[in-house]
């Protein structure tokens, strides 16, 4: 029986791979969407073709039956899911692979692999879905360690317990999305966390790295969702108690929310979750401009209404999701409830849109249904159309930040300049940026943007490289946050490195120190270990 595996260098399963006639056949197409000629078409390298460097050191015995070190399980946990991640993948370079990959399948199993791994002088790397797009799982961990191992926690993926009184669920870090929410759908229930990484990534990754889901207002970051959370550390347990809040000192479940794997490997947690919503609403709003959408939005954050969606995308992304024609600003607009109609709400919000100028979109007996359709669609499948990208020889990336409202204008002015100017410099005239809101807050949006360009073969990564730079300066320059939800893995740390307070970084070595004293857990992330 063939066991359907998840591809070695992109986003999906093997068989999910469009085959080379198909990627070809929809050039024109994809050319025409994209403004750009689009010609030459690479195929990605085989796994049978892919070097990898031989392990520096093997599994100990009492380890064989859970762990693997072959060419597929090495190179499948080498890197991310990030542009550049994808292109090395794709050209078959996976220049730092683990040594060998271990799969826990309880608790005791990451236990004895901490101890292992403290022992032997082995940096221990967090896995759970793989979909960091920030470094966050590459095994690139420098000279001092002996070899490195990545800690898979896919086997630990089941919801233990459900509390339907209290609304809350122990649920396992392995956990993907799909799977955590059938689980939760045996009971009704659901987390109401979906990422756009949603259907590869997991629980323990989300906390992780402090992921927000999809929903734009209130709880949308994971760790507004969080009862509980239990780590296992190269010194112990870490396991705070289960409360609906406390003021009792600095919370150890926000103090793992966003450690990236630096403090301990996060096995399960206790979160809140909720009926299915039964009541939705939503539709797509025009603006003839992009800042009279902006000043909508913030009226809405504002409001009290608070939407579930509250995307407003600039005219160049609506184009290129097919949520508008391309000459408007479109706000995708939605309301949904486990207990009462939404309709009030909605119509409200739309009072407010209407006095800042939107329309709403023309979509038949449902209206604006067709900008939101186009949108989702866009949005879930964008990960699976960046692999395309790079065969047929494009640029695309994203990245993401938060800002207050009042510096928006000159930020995003700022931005928007800083980056067009780099991809001009980097890869000529045909490159588009665009920008759209992913969540929004009463004191602030988190704008998203995008890059799509043309990519020089070979030197894909170095052009990559330019433009993050020149958006990176242009956020933290701005005063803007490095990483709204993506994380800081190694790609932003020079960054990060000046965005956080230097006693707090103190602080957070001095933490990692006491917890793992050999300083194995997923080195470079985040920051650097005390001598």
């Amino acid at each position: 029986m063939s066991i359907r595996r998840r591809k070695h260098w992109g986003w999906g399963f093997e068989d999910q791979q469009p085959t080379p006639t198909q990627v070809r056949g929809s050039v024109a197409a994809l050319g025409a969407q994209l403004g750009m000629a689009l010609t030459d078409v690479e195929d990605p390298v085989a796994l049978e073709a892919v070097e990898l460097a031989p392990p520096r050191i093997s599994a100990p015995s009492w380890l064989s039956d859970i762990s693997a070190c072959d060419v597929h399980a090495r190179a499948s946990h080498a890197l991310g899911k990030s542009y550049s991640d994808v292109v090395r993948g794709f050209r078959g370079r996976f220049d730092h692979p683990p040594d060998f990959v271990v799969r826990p399948r309880e608790e005791s199993d990451v236990e004895r692999v901490l101890e292992w791994c403290s022992a032997e002088r082995v940096a221990a790397i967090p896995f759970g879905g793989g979909t960091s797009v920030v470094g966050g799982v590459s095994p690139d961990i420098g000279p001092d360690y002996n070899g490195v191992v990545s800690i898979d926690l896919g086997a630990l993926d089941r919801v233990l317990e459900v509390d339907a009184t209290s609304r809350a669920a122990r649920i396992q870090a392995g956990a993907l999305g799909p799977s955590l929410e059938s689980q939760l759908g045996e009971d009704g229930l659901t987390l109401r966390h979906f990422p756009q990484s949603f259907e590869y990534s997991t629980l323990g990754g989300w906390i992780a790295t402090r992921a927000a889901g999809h929903f734009a207002t209130v709880w949308t970051h994971i760790e507004d969702l969080l009862e509980s959370v239990r780590a296992i550390t190269p010194a112990g347990v870490w396991e705070s108690r289960r409360l609906p809040g406390s003021g009792a000192g600095v919370s150890p479940d926000r103090m793992l929310a966003g450690s990236e794997g630096i403090l301990g490997l996060i096995t399960e947690a206790w979160v809140r979750v909720q009926p299915r919503p039964s009541h939705r609403a939503s539709t797509g709003v025009r603006f003839d401009s992009f800042s009279a959408g902006v000043e909508c939005v913030r009226a809405l954050s504002q409001s009290g209404l608070h939407p579930s969606n509250c995307r407003l995308l600039d005219a160049g992304e609506a184009g290129l999701t097919m949520a508008g024609d391309g000459s408007q600003a479109v706000l995708v607009l939605g309301f949904e409830s486990t207990d009462h109609p939404v309709q009030d709400a909605m119509a409200r919000a739309l009072v407010i849109c209407a006095a800042h100028g939107g329309a709403v979109s023309d979509g038949g007996e449902k209206p604006g249904a067709d900008a939101v359709s186009s949108w989702r669609g866009a949005f879930l499948g964008a990960p699976y159309l960046r692999d395309v990208l790079v065969a047929v020889g494009v640029l695309g990336d994203t990245f993401e930040t938060a800002i207050t409202w009042e510096r928006f204008p000159a930020f995003h002015e700022r931005v928007i300049a800083a980056t067009e100017e780099a991809v001009r410099e980097v890869c000529g005239g045909e490159g588009r940026v665009f920008c759209r809101f992913t969540h929004v807050y009463p004191d602030g949006p988190a704008p998203y943007f995008t890059v799509l360009a043309p990519a020089r073969r070979g030197e894909e990564v170095e052009q990559w490289s330019q433009i993050k730079r020149a958006a990176s300066e242009a956020i933290i320059a701005g005063g803007g946050t490095i990483t709204h939800h993506h994380a800081v893995g190694r790609d932003h740390r020079p960054w990060y490195d000046r965005q956080r307070p230097e006693p707090f970084a103190a602080a957070l070595r001095g933490a990692k120190a006491a917890v793992d004293p050999a300083g194995i857990m997923n080195p470079g992330v985040l920051i650097d270990r005390l001598p």
